[in-house]
This record gives structure tokens, sequence and C-alpha cells, in this order.
């Protein structure tokens, strides 16, 4: 393993993050502390409780995996796609540095910057809402496994990008619709029988299922099912990234 070149990947991602810190951190917690003023206050004050949480403090683990989701995703996808925009990218595929290398640079600068931006929301919704945490190694687990599937899923979508308006076309039109759909703002016991096995074809709804678990031990899929979803959806993935650079797809043509 050549450290010396993911950390310098990694460290060169990261210091992009300080330099757009208003897009990167500051405007997603904004945009968050907004959801919990017009949904807590304007729907919270119809719907009181929720399987016997207080509806603003039940919607506060769908919002942080809402905003965990979409930043691993735009970090990880930029990340690789700038490189490949300006050329750079094949001074480092003749680098001596595996593909591997390659991917654990990228995708752990990307995880790293959600999982702290997934913090941050945490605490400033704590400000909002009286959060209790009773599973914390669980929430944990939840966030850095998350953050890495998402991330891993962006860096996919940088290389297939070849422009950015391809950058926001999963993020937008896939990733935020199955996150509203995947039970952020709602139990999925609400739904009728119909409706409710249909949205167990979202794959977002056990992330969010297992992460609200985590803060209430109440859940609307099984916590072993979803970490067992969890990993499945993180290694899809590392397989798809294995056959872009065993094919070179989109990086050598």
């Amino acid at each position: 393993m050549n450290l010396y070149a993911v950390l310098a990947i990694y460290n060169f991602e990261m210091a992009r993050t300080r330099r757009t810190l208003m897009r990167s951190i500051i405007s997603p917690v904004i945009s968050t502390s907004l959801y919990f003023v017009v949904f807590g206050a304007a729907v919270g004050s119809r719907i009181p409780e929720i399987s016997g949480v207080p509806y603003g403090a039940f919607i506060a683990p769908g919002l942080i995996m809402l905003s965990l989701l979409t930043q691993s995703v735009s970090n990880a996808s930029f990340g690789i796609y700038f490189p490949r925009f300006t050329g750079t990218i094949y001074e480092l595929l003749s680098a001596p540095i595996s593909y591997l290398e390659i991917t654990i640079g990228y995708v752990g600068a990307a995880a790293t910057k959600s999982i702290i931006l997934g913090l941050i929301m945490l605490a400033t919704a704590s400000l909002f809402v009286p959060l209790r945490i009773e599973h914390p190694f669980w929430m944990l687990i939840f966030l850095v496994l998350t953050a890495f599937t998402f991330s891993l899923l962006g860096f996919i979508i940088g290389i297939w990008a070849d422009g950015f308006e391809k950058l926001q076309l999963v993020p937008l039109v896939v990733i935020t619709p199955l996150t509203f759909l995947g039970g952020s703002f709602y139990s999925t016991d609400v739904l009728s029988p119909f409706w409710k096995t249909v949205t167990l074809f979202n794959p977002v709804v056990y992330l969010i299922s297992g992460f609200r678990w985590s803060f209430y031990s109440i859940a609307d899929v099984n916590v072993g099912i979803s970490v067992v979803m969890t990993i499945v959806f993180l290694s899809v993935f590392l397989i798809i990234i294995g056959w872009i650079f065993k094919t070179g797809y989109r990086l050598k043509h």
C-alpha cells in the first residue's frame, strides 16, 4: 500500500473542502435548519408525535441522512470528475499507484467530509429538537457505512459523467426523491399494505430506518436487514469500481 500517494490525494481533497467551506458545509447546514423550522413548526404542530417521538425529533435522522447521501455523492463525484475534466487523471493513472489506492484517497476524503457534516448537523438538530441517541455505536456505524457507500456511488458517477450537468443529475433526480419517499418525514407504517410493500424496493428506506433505530429504537425495517442491505450496496459499488478500472471505462478513452 502506497500510503504517501493515498495521503497526497486525501489531503488535496480535504484542502479543497477548506477552500469551499461555504458550499461544502455551511450551505447544507443552513438548508437543513430551514427544514427543521418549516417541517418542525408547520407540520409538527399538526402531527405532535409518531411512535411516541415528537415529530421534529422523528424527522431529524431522515434530514441528516438526506444531506449525508447527497453530499457524499456530490463530494466524491466532483473529486474524481475534475481531474478527468482537466486531464490530470492521466498523470494519476500513469503514476506508481494502484487503482485501489486512488479509490481509497478520493472516497476516503469524500466520506470524511460527509461524516464531519453529519456530526455538525447532528449538533445543529439538537438545538431545534429534543434528540436522544439510544444506540450511539450503531449510529456511528450507520453514519460511516452510509458515507462510504454513497461516496463510492459518487465516485462512479464522477467517472460516468461527461459534463457538469450530469454530476447533478443523479443527486437531484434520483437520490433526493428516493430519500423523500424513503420515510424521511413519515413512518412507512402509515402507508397501505400495497404501498408499504412498494416502499421496500427503495434502498434508502433501509438506511433511514436503521439510522432512526439508532436514535429511538423504532424502525420500519428490521435493523439487521438494514445493516445487511447497506453492506450489499457497498459491495455492489466496489464491484462496479473494480470493473471500471479493469476495463478503463471513461478513463483510458
